[in-house]
């Protein structure tokens, strides 16, 4: 498998951020770390090895990309405001930044990545797809959580509002964002099991909102044994994976 290892120094976010490409050609996919994780969690965790024969075969080449959740909605000793200041600097960094890193390293600068993660990394995911429909075409999301009221309670300013898809959908009606949902491919997969009980009340709801809308998605709930945890991930992403590529 081709690995590379790339580091710049980031305009975005002011120091040098780190990621990992796998694999030579086919569909690019960010995965986005989990709550602290970083850009080397996937392959720790073991799931580039599981990944492999999407890799090897061409039919992706993945993109993992470090977090700064600690700095942002994590980061509980800070005000919700500098937060929200401090994730709007890594949405500039992933859409500014890594997303012409992926468009010039596939040397196609019309090229619009699957987004995936788990947990927070799925948090992520969901968020920036449903935001820049334009920029992302898919999306797998697992085991996450698609409102921030469990980082910041009641607090809501305009970067906690548009960064909470359980909020900013529920108010959609912009016809151009329901025109790219209609073409692109929505996946939103959560188990039942031990540390999911905040992840499937979540995904419930946004269900219950994209089907209000009309936004054509697969909510794929796994059984009461399937914890919030990598061995599950393992298989859940190669699963729906398998149905997109």
């Amino acid at each position: 498998m081709n690995i590379e290892y790339h580091k710049w120094y980031s305009p975005s976010l002011n120091r040098d951020m780190e990621l990992k490409v796998y694999g030579h050609y086919g569909k690019p996919v960010i995965i986005f770390p989990c709550q602290g994780g970083r850009f080397y969690e996937s392959e720790d965790f073991g799931m580039i090895d599981t990944l492999s024969e999407f890799i090897d075969s061409g039919k992706i080449k993945v993109y993992t990309v470090d977090g700064i959740d600690n700095e942002s909605w994590a980061n509980f000793s800070a005000h919700p405001f500098d937060r929200g200041v401090n994730h709007q600097k890594y949405e500039n960094y992933i859409n500014n930044e890594v997303l012409y890193f992926i468009r010039d390293h596939c040397n196609n600068e019309d090229i619009k990545p699957l987004l995936t993660g788990f947990s927070m990394g799925a948090y992520h995911a969901a968020n920036f797809f449903f935001k820049f429909p334009d920029k992302f075409d898919s999306v797998i999301s697992i085991s996450g959580l698609y409102d921030l009221r469990s980082f910041v309670g009641d607090y809501v300013d305009d970067n906690v509002y548009f960064n909470s898809p359980l909020m900013y959908l529920k108010n959609m009606n912009d016809p151009w964002y329901f025109e790219k949902y209609n073409q692109n491919r929505i996946i939103v997969c959560c188990g039942q099991g031990a540390w999911e009980e905040e992840m499937i009340s979540d995904t419930m709801e946004l269900k219950g909102i994209l089907e209000e809308k009309n936004i054509p998605a697969w909510i794929d709930i796994w059984g009461y044994d399937v914890n919030h945890d990598w061995p599950w991930w393992k298989k859940m992403l190669p699963y729906h994976l398998s149905k997109l590529v």
